[in-house]
Formats: structure tokens, C-alpha cells, sequence
């Protein structure tokens, strides 16, 4: 009989702690890019992005336009070109594209670099408020929908709501 007992009382404790560990772990969600984007001051950087890349663009349209014009010069004119004269055209050819290839990789570096530094500020913004709002509503975890496809997922747990009106959005 205290065998029976003993096995009953370690049952109890093993289901009563499965049911604390579940109310403990509240999971929530949002869409991080979408609530980034809806900050007002996400369309001052957006279009500081766009100038700082247009600047990579118009460099690299001239520089196509250049490689195109040269390269149809010597077309037109390598049946009458000397071997050494056509060598060295090829070479600029060359040295003209290489320069087009660095200069798009160095481009998207830099543009990439320039979002991470303008975008920061703001990331913590909806971080903040995002760890704010789940603290106060008792989340565990929140997933970004945006990046995860959630197949069920209940509207009480959509944080969307309650981090725009922290954060003092419509």
C-alpha cells in the first residue's frame, strides 16, 4: 500500500510540474520588418539609403557606358589594329571590367554597411519595446512571423498591437 502511494504522490508531482513548466513558456509573435517600417523614422532613412546608393549606380552606369563605347570602337576597328595595339586594347577592356566587377562588390558592401549603421537605432527602438511588451504579457519567446512561417498561430498572441502602441504608432 505505501509502494502504491509513493508511485501515486511521484505521478501527481511529475504532472503538476509538466503543467508549470507549460504555463511558463508563453510564446508570442510579430513581423520585426513590418513594425521596423511603420516607424516614421524609417522613411528619412530609406531615403538616405536610396541617395548613398545612387551615387554606387551612377558610378557604375558610367563606367558600363565607357566599357560599351570602348568596346565597340574596337570592334569597328580591330581588323585594322597592329598585335600589340590590339593586345593593349584588350588588356584596357579588361582592366575596365575588373574595375566594374570591384567596384559593384565594393558597392554592395558599403551600401549593406551604411543599413546596418542607420538601421541600428531603430532595431533597438523596436527591440526595446518588443522585450518591454513581452515582459509585461508574460512571453517567454517571440518568434519573428516574417522569418518563420507559423501554421498556427492564435491573434491573443500576435504582439503587433501592443508593441505599435508602445512604441506610439497607429
Amino acid at each position: 500500500m505505501k509502494k502504491l502511494f509513493k508511485v501515486a504522490l511521484v505521478a501527481v508531482c511529475f504532472l503538476a510540474m509538466g503543467n508549470f513548466a507549460k504555463a511558463q513558456t508563453k510564446i508570442g509573435y510579430i513581423n520585426y520588418e513590418a513594425l521596423l517600417q511603420q516607424l516614421p523614422e524609417f522613411k528619412t532613412v530609406q531615403t538616405t539609403l536610396d541617395t548613398y546608393q545612387k551615387q554606387f549606380v551612377d558610378q557604375l552606369t558610367a563606367m558600363q557606358t565607357e566599357l560599351q563605347s570602348k568596346g565597340q570602337e574596337y570592334q569597328k576597328t580591330q581588323a585594322t589594329m597592329t598585335d600589340a595595339v590590339r593586345t593593349t586594347k584588350q588588356a584596357e577592356l579588361q582592366d575596365i571590367q575588373t574595375r566594374i566587377q570591384n567596384l559593384n562588390q565594393s558597392a554592395q558592401q558599403q551600401v549593406e554597411a551604411k543599413s546596418n549603421e542607420l538601421l541600428k537605432p531603430l532595431s533597438d527602438k523596436c527591440r526595446t519595446a518588443i522585450e518591454a511588451v513581452a515582459k509585461e504579457k508574460g512571453y517567454a519567446y517571440v518568434i519573428n512571423s516574417n522569418q518563420t512561417q507559423l501554421i498556427v498561430s492564435p491573434p491573443g498572441d500576435d504582439l503587433m498591437g501592443a508593441v505599435k502602441l508602445k512604441l506610439g504608432l497607429k
